[in-house]
């Protein structure tokens, strides 16, 4: 009898609970994973170096560092925001095409396209101070303080370990339901990775928990490339934490803009 009465109380706890998180779930409110939309506002326009194939942008501390690409002008270069002059200047060997690049403590990390490897320098003397190896294409990469944060051109993120650049975890990127592929140049802003997606002129805003797609800015028209080259394209996001300013520009694009999100839906 003693039995059948705790079988009857394990049985009516168990009917309960699962009442309980039914009733929860029918008065939680779905989430709305809808991407915001946003167009923009130019606040400022600055010099850039039209012969920059820029593959990555970054301002720490106040200082702005770029990455060109191309073999045989590949470059880590310290740039002067107001005039757009190069302050600073390290060539990568003929062998290596430059990719993204992001600051982490005293150094600053830089990848390479089809190489494999990518390069650790001192932030104040360009002095490499090592390299390191990884197993996909180098594209953008950036940091959320703890971690590196890495693309590839496909549609993960990789998330590296900053001592060792092992990886310790990877996210798909997804609009919607569909996966995201060709996520570019990086840029940790608020909580969230904005992505350059090559060969188009928007940049996704990326949840890096979730992998989703949370908006899409788009800076159609904000330049016309000189040349007409279909190369020249939109790459280059810079987020100044200090000062909260988002800084864009394109490869071989004779300006930098600084411009202001607007949302239209």
């Amino acid at each position: 009898m003693k039995k059948l009465h705790l079988t009857i109380i394990v049985v009516v706890a168990v009917t309960l609970t699962i009442v309980s998180a039914t009733l929860v779930l029918l008065n939680q409110k779905p989430v709305d994973t809808k991407a915001v939309s946003y167009t923009y506002a130019i606040v400022n326009e600055y010099p850039h170096d039209p012969n920059a194939f820029t593959q990555g942008l970054i301002i720490n501390e106040g200082v702005l560092y770029e990455s060109t690409g191309l073999y045989g002008a590949s470059t880590l270069r310290r740039v002067d925001l107001e005039t757009g002059a190069v302050l600073q200047m390290h060539e990568l060997s003929t062998s290596y095409f430059g990719e993204g690049i992001t600051v982490f403590g005293d150094r600053i990390i830089q990848l390479t396209w089809l190489s494999q490897e990518g390069f650790v320098y001192d932030k104040q003397s360009f002095g490499l101070i090592e390299e390191f190896s990884y197993s996909t294409q180098g594209w953008g990469i950036t940091t959320d303080g703890t971690k590196l944060i890495m693309s590839d051109g496909t549609a993960n993120l990789y998330f590296l370990d900053p001592e060792t650049f092992e990886v310790i975890g990877q996210l798909a990127v997804r609009n919607g339901t569909a996966p995201l592929k060709m996520l570019n140049e990086l840029e940790y802003i608020n909580g969230e990775v904005y992505a350059n997606v090559w060969q188009t002129n928007k940049i996704a805003i990326v949840n890096i928990d979730t992998g989703q797609v949370t908006g899409w800015i788009d800076l159609t028209d904000i330049y016309n490339p000189e040349t007409g080259s279909p190369e020249n394209v939109l790459n280059g996001i810079a987020y100044d934490a200090e000062s909260d300013k988002i800084f864009v520009t394109g490869k071989r694009w004779s300006q930098l803009f600084q411009i202001k999100l607007i949302a239209t839906g």
